[in-house]
């Protein structure tokens, strides 16, 4: 039995669109039918007419994007799901139009143009986004923004003041408490909300005596490694940032020395105050 080899018939809304992207090759489609060639060259059109589209669509929204300077209010052009949040930012009033699903991250990169809290994992795990609310750290990647009605948020751009850095901020370059310094922000902004805990005698996984309840606790390298461990450094500076950490908190120069011991005489750093 002959089986007859028809080519597929197109419809009309299927020759609307080949003729409207791919007129040069309608004469082929039209007498041998769709070829694999043509329909990769289809996808890869509309692929990139839809990217083009998104783009397009977000600078609109962007563009559209308003400040009242006597209000200090930005709103966006197109919002889903919006809501209004007050909350200081570094010490100055902001008000927002957000979506009620945008991380406080998101808010302070995208609609403040607050760029130093870095978005590393976006899932909580590193620590990159770390910022301080009401004397307290947060990962703000976690943290939606419309929870943050009438607190107050100080970012790596608010602790410096009238030009002269943080203590904390300070003792990182003196000790090269950085590599890539992408972390640094997180990892700066949890030092200085740390040196508040151990002030109010806040205890750890690692405190010998949990239920002391001591004004003020002094911090070891134990107590610095397990307090600082949700930031994470993938250039592995920790040495260094426990030495900053606690240079400050204790007030006295930490001076940073090496000692050869144990098998195959393998380094072990130390420090030493």
């Amino acid at each position: 039995m002959e089986i007859e080899n028809k080519k597929p018939s197109l419809t009309e809304e299927e020759k609307t669109l080949f003729e409207k992207l791919m007129p040069e090759d309608m004469n082929e489609i039209s007498a041998l039918g769709v070829q694999r060639r043509h329909f990769l060259k289809l996808i890869t059109l509309t692929g990139g007419a839809l990217f083009v589209f998104q783009m397009l669509d977000r600078h609109q929204i962007f563009a559209q994007s308003s400040v009242d300077p006597a209000l200090n209010i930005v709103k966006a052009g197109s919002i889903e799901n919006s809501v209004n949040v007050a909350f200081r930012v570094n010490g100055a009033r902001k008000a927002l139009e957000v979506d009620s699903r945008m991380t406080l991250l998101d808010a302070l990169r995208e609609r403040l143009e607050l760029t130093g809290s870095k978005k590393g994992c976006d899932h909580g795990q590193c620590g990159a986004c770390t910022v301080i609310v009401d004397g307290r750290r947060i990962l703000s990647c976690l943290t939606l923004a419309a929870t943050c009605e009438g607190k107050s948020v100080t970012t790596i751009e608010g602790l410096a003041k009238r030009g002269a850095l943080h203590p904390v901020q300070a003792a990182f370059i003196k000790h090269d408490g950085f590599q890539c310094g992408y972390c640094t922000p997180g990892q700066i902004c949890s030092a200085v909300a740390l040196m508040t805990e151990a002030k109010n005698g806040e205890a750890s996984y690692v405190t010998a005596n949990v239920r002391a309840k001591a004004t003020s606790l002094q911090l070891s390298d134990d107590e610095i490694r397990e307090r600082m461990s949700g930031n994470i450094c993938r250039c592995g500076a920790y040495p260094n940032i426990i030495a900053a950490i606690k240079e400050v908190h204790s007030g006295k120069d930490v001076v940073q020395t090496w000692q050869f011991t144990g098998e195959n005489n393998q380094p072990t750093f130390t420090t030493g105050g």
